[in-house]
């Protein structure tokens, strides 16, 4: 019986007296094979709309990497596919410059995309047909010990951040606005944690009612 390949790794499974006297070389090149996926970078320029990554049976190849770094002054959107059939979780670095689109495909099923703006990092998993965001699928995201949201700006060099404070007596959770105010407002409380847009500081009646009543 011949040797066979794993469908995600593409790693040789060596049949009970085949390959004699070349077991030592075979099962290192598994062994890098594991390695690559386990540990693997690549950085990978991506020159047109359409890039395929390779998994090629018993060799080194660029899909199998565990993190990838796409680069390239791109011009327009662009999809790098993953064969269909591979199970397998990737690291992803978009790098790349220009205001488009960077798609991770598996061929014929759904893409995890980054935005035009987004040049920042995913954690995504194929399996097998589609490509998933696994951050996308959590309901309920926690950052402990007063931890930051960031926001960065256009290059990412200064950001505003986000935290908890100190000391919270009970959990308190807040349900932002629907729908944008107007120029001049403010956003406000209803008590119950509901957000809203609301004129901002006394109207003028009132400022009036006031100096009358004051002085």
């Amino acid at each position: 019986m011949p040797s066979t390949f794993s469908t995600d790794l593409k790693i040789e499974l060596m049949a009970t007296g085949e390959n004699s006297g070349t077991w030592g070389t075979k099962t290192n090149t598994n062994l890098d094979l594991v390695q690559q996926a386990i540990v693997g970078f690549e950085s990978i320029a991506i020159t047109s709309t359409n890039t395929t990554l390779l998994m090629t049976d018993a060799t080194i190849s660029n899909a199998r990497n565990a993190v990838l770094r796409f680069t390239g002054a791109i011009t327009a959107n662009c999809t790098v596919f993953v064969a269909s059939g591979i199970e397998k979780t990737y690291t992803v670095d978009n790098a790349t410059t220009g205001a488009f689109t960077v798609a991770l495909n598996q061929v014929g099923g759904a893409s995890v995309i980054f935005s035009t703006t987004n040049k920042s990092h995913k954690l995504i998993y194929l399996d097998g047909t589609n490509a998933n965001d696994i951050l996308d699928d959590l309901s309920t995201i926690r950052l402990p010990n007063q931890n930051e949201v960031r926001f960065g700006d256009a290059d990412n060099s200064h950001y505003v951040a986000l935290r908890a404070g100190t000391t919270v007596a009970s959990n308190l959770s807040f349900t932002l606005p629907t729908a944008d105010g107007t120029s001049g407002q403010a956003i406000t409380t209803d008590g119950a944690g509901a957000l809203s847009f609301a004129t901002a500081g006394i109207t003028t009646g009132k400022a009036i009612a006031m100096a009358i009543v004051f002085g």
